[in-house]
């Protein structure tokens, strides 16, 4: 697996535990996960077991979460990476999320597009999806705007913050670049 990603402005490095303080500052903005899956963060330590639970996944080659790092400051300014694969129909799902001060700045589409670019010439996909709260307008703009195409709305297809919520998929193949 793919440790590291670099971009003009950023450099996206596979979590590590030692990212925890600056992730739970970022996890614990309800702004922030407002159209996560996850309640906001309370303590560091949730941060811990998130990250420990991504690192494991990341292991067994099923997921990788990258931090994201300004490459000027150094500064940890959210979080991205492959959520699932799906390596024998050679797809998978990313995700990402933003610190509020850094919203509205490309750090967003900056990192989904290297994790297409490297979903498509690194490691041979197919196809990329990114599913999206309906409601979450800012999101879905930044994926309009790499060019990824609106398949549908899953109705009530997960649970979250103890009810069932709809998810807009879109998706980017290969064959679109």
């Amino acid at each position: 697996m793919i440790n590291d990603l670099y971009t003009r402005r950023l450099h996206l490095r596979k979590m590590t535990i030692e990212d925890a303080p600056k992730l739970f500052k970022i996890w614990s903005d309800p702004n922030v996960t407002k159209y996560m899956n996850i309640h906001r963060f309370t303590n560091v330590n949730e941060a811990i077991e998130m990250i420990t639970f991504l690192n494991g996944l990341a292991e067994e080659n099923k997921a990788i979460r990258y931090s994201i790092f300004q490459r000027e400051t150094n500064e940890i300014i959210g979080s991205c990476g492959f959520n699932s694969f799906d390596l024998e129909n050679c797809k998978t799902e990313i995700g990402y999320d933003i610190a509020k001060p850094y919203w509205g700045n490309g750090y967003a589409p900056e990192s989904i597009a290297i994790l297409v670019e490297t979903a498509f010439k690194e490691l041979n996909l197919n196809r990329v999806e990114a599913k999206v709260e309906p409601e979450n307008v800012n999101s879905i703009k930044v994926l309009q705007k790499l060019g990824f195409t609106y398949e549908g709305t899953l109705r009530q297809s997960e649970k979250s913050k103890g009810k069932f919520i709809d998810l807009a998929i879109y998706s980017k193949l290969k064959s679109d670049i």
